[in-house]
């Protein structure tokens, strides 16, 4: 699966959970809230006044990170 801007906080979560490390240290501490589920990455991003493209980034770094162990 692939991580785009339009991609569910929930579907993230499924992927991996130590996304929910990375959206909190980007300060999105709502990650376990349940109306958040359904919210995408840039939704989420605009809410909380990040830079979407900023947060996607650190995310495909830790992913590539993971996949590398």
């Amino acid at each position: 699966m692939q991580i785009t801007k339009d991609t569910t906080m929930g579907e993230m979560l499924e992927l991996d959970r130590g996304i929910a490390y990375i959206l909190m240290q980007e300060g999105m501490h709502c990650v376990g809230c349940p109306s958040s589920v359904g919210e995408t990455l840039a939704e989420a991003c605009m809410v909380h006044g990040l830079d979407a493209d900023t947060v996607l980034k650190d995310i495909e770094d830790y992913l590539k990170t993971r996949a590398a162990r």
